[in-house]
């Protein structure tokens, strides 16, 4: 069952609102999806977030390396890649991986006739709980959203805050305000220095959030240990993408509950790894949302589906996705994504719905057109 073809297209889904958040503002999603065809014929499909140019540049790297490969060798393929000099620059290589890694694992399953949850220690829960998520600027839109996420059946809420001071603590009231005692997490996106952030999260501790993401840059283990000492649980993000990473964050005693990816992770089996590292310290996990299409929001619900320490409910961005590349993706009804026992992934792809979308540039989200000059800097203040 060896790769002997891959094919890949860019597409960018338009989102149904302008997404704001700390770093500038989004119009859609842009995902980078490739389709594996087996010397056996079989087909399976990958999908990955493609936010800046470095994705398409290493996928070209790892799809010539999988021509020829065994699709039952997922970490082998994964160590390959990095071993072709990846290894330097991980986080580069990672969402080149997931892609190839997932239509691998979508074949293999066709292959056995079974569910991928089937094949990574069976079925824990038959829901996928997932959160409303937020992206408004000012705390009219805010509560607009959270009503409407409400109306869907959520009972778990994510608002992004990290645009000011002020402003953090007026959404967060707005969204209390909305939702009553609902579960509420509070996305920082890195915005906060570490002064700021202590006062804040003393600021925010009479709105009882269930979780603040990622208050600090990634890379500052030792304030995020620090931070835990205040009564709110940190949950981490862009500090935990590969699995040293997880490791490390661990080890720093940095989390008290962390968003896996695969596509960051550079694959399912590395997130499936990276989640038992998490629940060995009994340390939850929950899943990040980058604009999941068809085939990815699939491979969340596998993934969900067996990993027992995703108690978290995933973040979906699926409320503003205006098209997709499925006639059938995965339905999200009263707050929760019910799980399948289709074989692989579970979706159909229709490649003319691929075509429909196609693109052949990454329209950024990490700048504001509405601001010419203006630029993201973490920590923003």
């Amino acid at each position: 069952m060896k790769i002997s073809k891959i094919d890949h297209w860019m597409v960018r889904a338009p989102f149904t609102i302008p997404i704001e958040w700390g770093s500038g503002t989004r119009g859609g999603t842009t995902r980078l999806i490739c389709r594996i065809v087996t010397d056996k014929g079989l087909v399976g499909w990958g999908e990955t977030q493609c936010l800046i140019d470095s994705t398409p540049a290493a996928f070209s790297k790892a799809s010539e390396l999988a021509i020829g490969w065994d699709i039952r060798n997922v970490e082998q393929y994964y160590r390959c890649v990095l071993g072709a000099g990846y290894y330097h620059h991980p986080r580069a290589a990672v969402y080149a991986i997931a892609a190839v890694e997932m239509a691998m694992w979508d074949a293999l399953g066709k292959a056995l006739e079974q569910p991928l949850w089937a094949l990574w220690g069976g079925k824990w829960r038959n829901k996928v709980y997932a959160t409303g998520y937020v992206f408004a600027s000012n705390p009219t839109e805010a509560r607009r959203q959270l009503r409407l996420h409400s109306d869907l059946g959520h009972k778990a809420f994510k608002i992004k805050i990290g645009m000011g001071e002020d402003s953090d603590i007026m959404l967060v009231d707005a969204a209390r305000t909305e939702v009553g005692d609902a579960d509420i997490r509070l996305d920082v996106n890195g915005a906060w220095t570490r002064p700021t952030a202590k006062r804040q999260l003393a600021r925010l501790a009479q709105y009882s959030p269930n979780w603040v993401e990622q208050p600090l840059e990634f890379s500052d283990l030792p304030g995020l240990a620090e931070l835990r000492r205040q009564k709110i649980p940190i949950i981490l993000d862009e500090s935990t993408y590969t699995l040293n990473e997880v490791s490390a964050a661990l080890s720093a005693a940095a989390m008290d509950a962390a968003l896996l990816d695969p596509h960051q992770a550079g694959g399912l089996w590395q997130c499936i790894k990276a989640a038992a590292l998490c629940e060995a310290q009994g340390v939850p996990v929950g899943l990040h949302s980058g604009g999941e299409l068809a085939i990815s929001q699939s491979a969340y619900i596998q993934l969900a589906a067996s990993i027992p320490n995703m108690t978290i409910p995933i973040d979906t961005e699926r409320a503003w996705i205006k098209s997709d590349i499925s006639e059938q993706p995965p339905e999200l009804r009263n707050g929760y994504f019910d799980v399948n026992d289709r074989p692989g992934l579970g979706v159909d792809v229709n490649e003319t719905l691929v075509h429909a979308i196609e693109v052949k540039k990454i329209d950024g989200a990490y700048l504001d057109p509405g601001r010419p000059g203006w630029f993201p800097t973490k920590p923003s203040y």
